[in-house]
């Protein structure tokens, strides 16, 4: 008979194999329970090593992130354009983020900045103005470098009155012509006398009448189509 603990099987009596067989027993479910136990600490050890190079290559993969997208900047005619009420600028000033801002010409035509306080702007053309806060700005910087951008042109405004779609002021950005802003009011009406329309235009402060030939335009005459300007009335009777 097989030995167990170093004790023959043949030479234990009953009571006596019985309590080795229940001895070995133990230990075999022991050592399969330490042997799960060792291979699962392992497994353990091994998922947290994973986690950990994973951490890390994350760490040390930088982000994606997207670019600010620029400001929108409106397009103007650097010579005929001059800031008015309620038009919308950015002011930057070169690595003084304290300093850039975007600003609403208020009604006394007046922006506010710090250090500078107020500065009144209406009148003034975007590079004169840039001028102008340069200098302003001068005493508290080396070398400021100021740049002024439009972003919302709300003081160019025409007028259309009459047998139109939709009456009312428009703004005017630079290019519209009296056709454009008609489509834009969706057309004139059905009893509107289209070859009486006519522009109401202030030129050295008298109102002067422009008539307007609406069927040569409307046939692609574009000769007939008439530029507007800041303040003009278009009166489609």
């Amino acid at each position: 008979m097989t030995p167990i603990n170093g004790v023959p099987l043949s030479s234990c009596k009953f009571g006596q194999r019985k309590n080795l067989l229940s001895l070995a027993f133990v230990g075999v479910v022991l050592a399969l329970s330490s042997s799960e136990s060792f291979a699962q600490a392992t497994s353990t050890t091994d998922d947290s090593a994973k986690a950990t190079e994973q951490s890390k290559d994350k760490a040390q993969t930088p982000s994606s992130v997207k670019p600010a997208s620029p400001d929108s900047a409106v397009s103007v005619d650097s010579d005929a354009y001059r800031i008015g009420l309620a038009d919308q600028l950015m002011i930057s000033v070169w690595k003084e983020s304290e300093l850039s801002m975007a600003v609403v010409v208020r009604p006394d035509g007046m922006i506010t900045l710090p250090l500078v306080n107020d500065v009144h702007v209406v009148g003034l053309k975007p590079v004169e103005l840039q001028q102008l806060l340069t200098e302003k700005l001068k005493p508290f910087l080396t070398e400021p470098q100021v740049t002024v951008i439009v972003q919302g042109i709300r003081s160019r405004k025409v007028y259309l009155v009459g047998n139109v779609s939709k009456q009312g002021s428009y703004p005017l950005e630079g290019g519209e012509t009296v056709m454009l802003l008609l489509a834009a009011s969706g057309g004139v009406g059905p009893f509107a006398k289209a070859d009486s329309i006519y522009i109401l235009r202030t030129e050295n402060n008298k109102q002067i009448r422009i008539p307007f030939q609406y069927k040569k335009a409307l046939r692609g005459k574009t000769k007939e189509d008439i530029a507007l300007l800041p303040g003009d009335v278009i009166v489609v009777p």
